[in-house]
């Protein structure tokens, strides 16, 4: 039996129940009667909860079989409550005068019946979903109490969770057919290095879920854990001890370094300055500054020093709690001046032995980004031209081989959506398969 006539048996069961004491009055059933069929339907509703008619394709994973669940439960909730009001007019149109008493009776365990649904349903959405994101999260909440709205926002929230299940049922199949060929397993480790003012946390990845899709694909994957706020120098410094560790405890003779914004010039001053070329058979930079944004030396040159300093001791401060031993605000804001790049650029060539690659995505409009992002979009645009939200188009390229990112039509792609930071399923974009493919190159190459 298909999941649609499943669910369609599931709706006119819900409205059989919603009406079994109108059903028992018109009928001439006893009290008694009524009362064990309300009983059984409650255990009837409780079954529907527990095991929502799904496709048998989210049972794979308990988070989408419970996404899977909240969607099929809202729409049960949302036929049943149609198809319950239009018989609910026609009751009251022909029964009110004789049954007023049984027909509210009849509208209260409709009532509770729908109220199990919906919140069961939209509970299981809310904790489950990656898609709605906060944004629908909270549009739910605010249009919950406004007929209509709360309906338009609903279909919307349902419509993103079940386009969210769609591609996350089209990525099992697929990581299963392709399980076996392992197609990112390749020949040395890949060493993931973040950006600025953010860390490698153990339980809020920097890179979204980028890294699982790679490892179930094969790869090896390991982490820069420098620091968020340090210059180029000392995180440089620090990430060629990491990869000496890397090498040390993988038995592998290089690593292959993916990096993202500031991260790029990090690795790029360890392979350099620090001796690391050696031990590096790739750098593929993502949305890196090198050569600089011409924004940081307007914002640096131009924001008074008192307020400069002020933000600088706030981020500083946050982020010592977060991780940082010795962050330095300004120095990492610095580094990613237009003169200062320019500047290190002559000093950090790239080192024989050692591929380059780099890639950028564009954003389409400021609203593309979320903040600061799409504040930050205009004014590098005017300073720098076409740009993800921080970083120029022309400043990314860098290289042997440049890969450029965006959307025909609409939102494009930011800084970081480069790194799945929001956990958004783009239009046009499936992130986590771009790196899929990126490092199965690397692997063809023989890295």
């Amino acid at each position: 039996m298909s999941t649609n006539v499943r669910k369609v048996i599931a709706v006119i069961i819900t409205f059989i129940i919603m009406n079994i004491s109108l059903i028992c009055e018109l009928m001439g059933s006893s009290t008694l009667t009524m009362v064990l069929l309300i009983l059984a339907g409650n255990a009837v509703i409780l079954w529907i909860v527990l095991f929502t008619p799904i496709n048998k394709n989210y049972k794979e994973l308990l988070k989408y079989r419970q996404l899977a669940r909240g969607v099929s439960l809202l729409e049960i909730f949302m036929l049943s409550t149609a198809l319950e009001i239009v018989y609910l007019v026609i009751v009251i149109m022909n029964y009110w005068d004789t049954n007023k008493k049984i027909i509210w009776l009849n509208i209260f365990v409709a009532f509770l019946v729908e109220l199990v649904l919906f919140w069961v349903g939209i509970i299981r959405v809310y904790l489950t979903s990656s898609g709605i994101g906060i944004k629908w999260r909270v549009i739910g909440i605010i249009l919950g109490y406004w007929p209509v709205l709360n309906l338009i926002a609903l279909t919307k929230i349902m419509n993103i969770s079940y386009n969210e299940l769609k591609l996350e049922t089209d990525k099992i199949r697929i990581n299963k057919e392709r399980k076996d060929e392992m197609i990112c397993k390749t020949k040395y480790p890949i060493l993931l290095v973040h950006g600025v003012f953010f860390r490698d946390f153990d339980f809020v990845n920097y890179w979204g879920r980028v890294p699982g899709e790679l490892i179930q694909n094969g790869a090896d994957i390991y982490y820069g854990n420098q620091e968020s706020a340090g210059s180029v120098a000392d995180n440089g410094k620090f990430l060629a001890k990491r990869i000496k560790e890397i090498i040390e405890e993988t038995g592998s003779e290089k690593v292959n370094i993916i990096a993202h914004s500031k991260g790029g010039l990090d690795s790029r001053y360890a392979i350099t300055c620090e001796g690391m070329a050696p031990y590096v058979a790739s750098l593929t930079t993502i949305n890196t500054p090198h050569r600089g944004c011409i924004f940081a030396d307007y914002l640096l040159d131009n924001i008074p020093k008192k307020i400069r300093d002020d933000v600088a001791n706030q981020y500083n401060t946050t982020l010592i709690k977060l991780g940082d031993k010795n962050p330095n605000f300004i120095e990492a804001v610095t580094d990613l001046r237009a003169t200062v790049c320019n500047e290190r650029n002559e000093e950090l060539k790239d080192a024989e032995g050692v591929h380059y690659y780099s890639v950028c995505s564009k954003m389409n409009k400021a609203s593309s980004g979320r903040f600061p992002l799409n504040l930050c979009y205009p004014l590098v645009k005017n300073f720098d031209g076409e740009n993800d939200g921080l970083v120029a188009v022309e400043s990314a390229k860098w290289g042997e081989d440049f890969t450029f990112i965006t959307t025909d039509k609409g939102r494009g792609i930011s800084h970081a959506d480069m790194i799945d930071l929001n956990r958004e399923n783009i239009k046009g974009f499936d992130v986590r398969e771009f790196y899929v493919q990126y490092v199965h190159k690397l692997k063809k190459l023989g890295f």
